[in-house]
């Protein structure tokens, strides 16, 4: 055989069901977050890239390979990433579409040392994803049905049917990471304050049947992130160790919660009492409000014009603009 002859052959045999190499896989992954809480540096650690990271415009797209093992062809990994904290959520719709919602995650990343922010921004940016995978459910109903099935049905294998909160929790309609960032400046806190933050976020992650770690600049912090990170990217194996002391940092994989641990929400009971809510997630936001009151989804949204942005000047765009505003 030439050495084309041998190639070809190889080739065939990777790309065959029986063959060592197997299909390759493609996992999607959007990281969405709090402004300038850390999203592109969790991505670089992510895909082992040392580059300093830039204020991400917008939407933004890169992709990581690995293998699985030895002589088996590369998987693939899409990593989008949207900036701008909450001001620019109608872009979720771009990467996540009926094409690809098997194989679609998200990663939350809520910026700790900024807890007034933290349940509007998670709010927003969940309530945007939820609304438009519903969206996409709803069509798939009607021309794939299976899929549509198959979808659903994985979002409650979240936990295990004989979890003793599986009636209790609402599962976020795709694998769902919540990644507390800037650990190091919230370990500075208020013991107390830490505590309700730390409660309600395990609150948060096991009623949507998501991942929680709490991460910072150092190194055996960021690699935990990697861990949930890549089982959703590339389908490595799930870590199973689990921490849920909360004068140290979270490390809770989906599922690995109840309700009875994470206990009633941090406020007296006559408190509780007076709080009018519907749900537990309506509570737990009231209680959590009360010690930490919200800044608006307005404030939240303000955003500078890239437009205006002296780093992305082009002449002749910038004096049509001009004319066009006159």
């Amino acid at each position: 055989d030439t050495l084309w002859d041998a190639a070809r052959a190889e080739v065939e045999r990777r790309g065959s069901p029986g063959g060592d190499g197997g299909a390759v896989r493609e996992q999607a992954v959007l990281c969405v977050g709090s402004k300038r809480g850390g999203k592109t540096t969790i991505i670089l650690r992510c895909l082992e890239r040392e580059e300093i990271p830039k204020p991400t415009l917008a939407l933004e797209y890169t992709f990581g390979r690995r293998a699985r093992r030895h002589n088996a062809p590369k998987d693939i990994a899409h990593f989008w990433e949207l900036g701008g904290g909450t001001s620019l959520q109608e872009l979720i719709r771009v990467p996540i579409t009926s094409n690809n919602i098997r194989s679609f995650a998200v990663v939350l990343v809520l910026d700790l040392s900024k807890p007034n922010e933290l349940w509007t921004t998670m709010e927003n940016l969940l309530q945007a994803i939820r609304d438009h995978v519903n969206k996409i459910l709803a069509k798939l109903e009607k021309t794939n049905p299976e899929v549509a099935t198959e979808i659903k049905q994985r979002m409650r294998n979240s936990l295990q049917k004989d979890h003793p909160d599986y009636e209790l929790v609402d599962p976020f309609p795709i694998p769902l990471v919540i990644i507390g960032s800037k650990y190091d400046i919230f370990h500075e806190f208020d013991s107390e304050m830490r505590k309700t933050v730390s409660k309600t976020l395990r609150f948060i992650s096991h009623y949507y049947g998501a991942s929680l770690v709490f991460t910072s600049k150092s190194e055996a912090l960021q690699l935990k992130a990697r861990v949930l990170i890549n089982h959703l990217a590339f389908g490595y194996e799930r870590s199973k160790s689990v921490s849920v002391d909360h004068s140290k940092p979270l490390f809770i994989p989906a599922g690995m919660d109840s309700l009875s641990q994470i206990g009633p929400p941090p406020t007296s009971d006559s408190d509780i009492g007076k709080m009018r809510a519907n749900t537990p997630l309506e509570l737990w936001k009231k209680v959590f409000e009360k010690t930490f009151p919200p800044k608006s989804f307005y404030d939240l949204q303000a955003t500078k014009d890239p437009g205006q942005d002296s780093q992305y000047a082009e002449h002749e765009v910038d004096v049509m603009r001009a004319q066009k505003n006159q």
